[in-house]
C-alpha cells in the first residue's frame, strides 16, 4: 500500500488536495443552502486528510494518519449537530436557505 502512494509524486497530491479545498471553500462562500455548506466543509476536511495521509505516508511517520482519525471523528459530531439543529430550524422557516434565517434574530 506504501509503494502505490509513494508511486504518485507528491506535487500531485498537493495540487488535488488544494483544489479539492478550494471548491470546498467556493461551496461555503457562493451557496445559501446549509446543506450544500455542510459538504462543502466537508469537501475541505477530506482534501486536509488526503493531505495527511500523503504526508504521512512519504515520510513513513504514521502520525498524520492518527491525526486523520482525530479529524474524522470531529467533523461527524460537527456534521450530527449541525443537521440536528438544521432539522429545528426547519421546523420553524421551511427553508434550507441561510439568508430566509436572519428573520430569527429579531
Amino acid at each position: 500500500m506504501n509503494s502505490i502512494i509513494t508511486s504518485v509524486p507528491i506535487n500531485s497530491y498537493i495540487l488535488l488536495c488544494t483544489t479539492l479545498f478550494c471548491i470546498g471553500v467556493m461551496g461555503v462562500l457562493l451557496r445559501r443552502n446549509v446543506i450544500i455548506i455542510f459538504m462543502s466543509v466537508e469537501l475541505m476536511l477530506n482534501s486536509v486528510n488526503l493531505l495527511f495521509t500523503a504526508f504521512s505516508a512519504y515520510s513513513s511517520n504514521p502520525a498524520g494518519q492518527i491525526f486523520v482519525f482525530f479529524v474524522m471523528v470531529v467533523a461527524a459530531a460537527e456534521i450530527a449537530i449541525g443537521l440536528a439543529i438544521v432539522v429545528m430550524i426547519h421546523r420553524n422557516t421551511k427553508t434550507v436557505d441561510v439568508n430566509e434565517w436572519s428573520k430569527l434574530k429579531g
